[in-house]
Formats: C-alpha cells, structure tokens, sequence
C-alpha cells in the first residue's frame, strides 16, 4: 500500500504559486526561474516526468502529457531554446498554446495549437523535424501554405532545426489568432483564424527526454476574443492516476492479478472475480472525471462505480450502451449516450444527489441518494476489460 500524501493541500499550494519575475528593457517576462517549477503546473504525468536541472526544465518523455502555465495567455512572443538528447532516434515534444486545463477526451494531450519540437522524423508532403504548427483535438486553426494532404498544418518554408544534442531557439509570435513561428532566427511557418486563442501554455512529454531553457514572454494587448474562442478555465483539479504507478491507490498484489497500469492508463481483464480498486484520500462534495473505453471489441461489460467503503455504500453501474442505473430505493436509471471510442464520464456530486455527464451531455440527476456516505472512498470494479485515463477528482 502507497503512502497517503495531503492531496488538497498540495493542490491548494500548487495553485497559489506566482509567477514572479522581472520585465527586462525590451518588455519581456521569464515564465521559468531557472530553479523549479514555480507558474507551472504538472497536468497528467508522474512526478518524475518534468524536473528541474542546470536551469532547464527537463522532461523525461514518460509519459505522454503536459505541463502548463498556471495563467491563461492571449496575445504575446514568446521565446525559449529547446534540445532533444535523441541523436539518432526520434526525438518529439511539443510547444502547446492556448490549450484548455486538462486533456481533451481519450488523449493525453490538450485542445490548443501546438508548434512541433521534434527531430530525426520525416515524411514528405506530411510532417517535419523543422517547426510544424498545427491545431490538435478540437481546435481550428488556417495553415498559411496549403497543406499537400489537405490538414490544417502548416509545414516550414525551409529546414533551419539543428538536429538532436544542440540547442534550437523558437519565436513565437502569437495575435488575434494568428502564429507565426521563427526558427534559430528566421520566420518559417503560421497558422491564422486559430479557436481558441487565449488559454495555456504547456511543455509536452512524448516518450523523449527533452531540455527546455530561457522561456520568456512579452504579453501584448487583447484583441477581446469572443467566448467561444477562450479555453476553459483550471479548476483545482486533483491528478488521481500520475501514468506509470498506483500512488494513491489501495494496491496490492492480489490487484495486480486484475489490474495493470502504465503508459498513462489503467486497465482491467475480464475476470469472475473481480477487485475493485480504492483511491485512498475519501472524496465528499465536489466533481470526478474520467475516461474510458472497451478495448477488447465483442466483449462490453457493466463496470462500478462506488461512493464508499463498505456500507453505506453508493454504486453507479454504467453499461456499454450509455445507460447507468443507481443502487436508491427504488432503483433509479439514467440515460447515457456512448459517443467515440473513448467516453468521458463526470459525476458532481452535492449531498445526496449526483448530476452524470457522459461525452459532456447530461444522462441525468440522481437525487436523494440515501447510500452516499458523507465522505466515501471511490472505488471502480468491473468483470470485463476497461481501460481508464484521464481521473480528476475536483473538491467543492
């Protein structure tokens, strides 16, 4: 069994955290200090993943996610050098702008535009190791030059990356939608007509240690974006499950004949028997969040969800058709709607009553929720495989 960390009051120091440093003569910002990782925040990955070094951010690659500001931006440059430690095998990460808080449904990336910072990948008329810019999960955004396969992508006019093992400089130059990326001093791609273009900025991890120094920016006057072009705001969002191990989950080897993790997912396999898997911090009021999906096809079955530690004991059970039924007095079922391959489920609870969201569509309101414990331990059980990613538990 895992130690059992403070969560809330991590999450509150976390969130308190200023960004405090000093404009230089051209009106420039540092948003990293050099000595840790006071602006940032570490969204979806392992403790380990980002960290601090010789005045670099350094990330692992491991695995797959982001680190963000903790501030929202909307018009700015920004500049900073990156280096992949790959020299001969593929090197990716990524520069995200304007992207939402948490990831976007199914991925372990955001909704925003990002600008690639990648090396030793190639594919003609397709992609680079040179400064693409592109729009990812949901947002929009014109290529300057027509992609030759149709994407809204942008490939680099000409080749000015340094390969793995030496630094690389990029300006960002990001107004009223538009951004336009220089690369070791000379402009080379763009993208205009961005949505959303004001929310967070954020660093990538994608299986490659990568070093990122000098990160400043020169904040620059609102263009007043309407509010369908702003990313959603950060609540104080709890990480549930960090990608690689079972902090803060009751664990044990009996478990491990059920469950594995890794690679940002938890999963199940079919099994007669199956052992439900306990977050040890107890949860009360407040918003949990997770993804999911039947990996084996053919083979969909109801998976649990509990509000409790023995009785009382709250249970949603949600089937593979979207359905979810509520173990109240009479029973209560709610109408879900499975949307892609993988679902995002939402329960908020206030008390007694549980408002569900599935694929961010409401399936309904339990109310008067007798089995609810006050404050419960969260558990998940299920007979048949699922996996999860993505678990956010957010306090009142």
């Amino acid at each position: 069994m895992s130690a059992k960390p403070n969560w809330w009051a991590c999450a509150a120091l976390l969130f308190c955290v200023p960004l405090a440093t000093a404009e230089d003569k051209d009106g420039f910002v540092s948003i990293f200090n050099g000595k840790d990782l006071s602006g940032w925040h570490n969204v979806n990955c392992h403790p380990s993943t980002f960290f601090v070094k010789d005045g670099k951010i350094i990330t692992t690659g491991k695995p797959t996610g982001f680190l963000r500001s903790l501030k929202h931006y909307e018009n700015f440059i920004l500049e900073m050098e990156w280096m992949h430690i790959n020299k001969e095998e593929v090197g990716n990460s990524g520069l995200f702008i304007w992207g939402d808080p948490l990831p976007a449904i199914g991925s372990p990336y955001t909704r925003g535009i990002e600008v690639q910072v990648l090396v030793n990948l190639e594919k003609e008329n397709a992609y680079t190791s040179h400064g693409d810019i592109f729009s990812i999960w949901g947002a929009t955004c014109v290529p300057d030059r027509p992609h030759p396969m149709g994407w809204a992508r942008c490939l680099p006019s000409e080749r000015r990356c340094k390969g793995g093992g030496e630094w690389n400089h990029y300006r960002v130059e990001a107004i009223n939608g538009s951004v336009k990326l220089h690369v070791n001093g000379k402009e080379v791609s763009g993208v205009t007509k961005s949505s959303p273009r004001k929310g967070y900025i954020a660093l990538e991890s994608e299986g490659a240690e990568c070093h990122f120094r000098n990160i400043r920016i020169k904040e620059l006057p609102s263009t007043q974006p309407k509010a369908t072009e702003i990313a959603e705001l950060a609540k104080d969002h709890l990480l549930m499950f960090n990608g690689l191990d079972m902090t803060g989950w009751e664990f044990s080897k009996e478990h491990a004949k059920q469950w594995s993790y890794g690679g940002g997912n938890l999963r199940t396999k079919a099994t007669d028997r199956p052992i439900p898997l306990t977050f040890e911090t107890p949860l009360a009021n407040g918003e949990l969040q997770f993804d999911f999906r039947y990996p084996e096809a053919g083979k969909k079955t109801d998976f649990q969800i509990s509000y409790g530690y023995g009785p009382p004991m709250g249970t949603l059970t949600v089937s593979p058709d979207g359905n979810m039924s509520a173990n109240t007095n009479p029973p209560q079922t709610l109408q879900g709607k499975m949307g892609a391959n993988w679902n995002r489920l939402k329960l908020v609870r206030k008390d007694q009553s549980v408002v569900v969201l599935l694929n961010n569509t409401s399936a309904g309101t339990i109310k008067d929720w007798r089995q609810l414990s006050k404050e419960g331990k969260l558990s998940i059980s299920s007979k048949g495989a699922i996996q999860i990613m993505n678990m956010y538990a957010t306090p009142e």
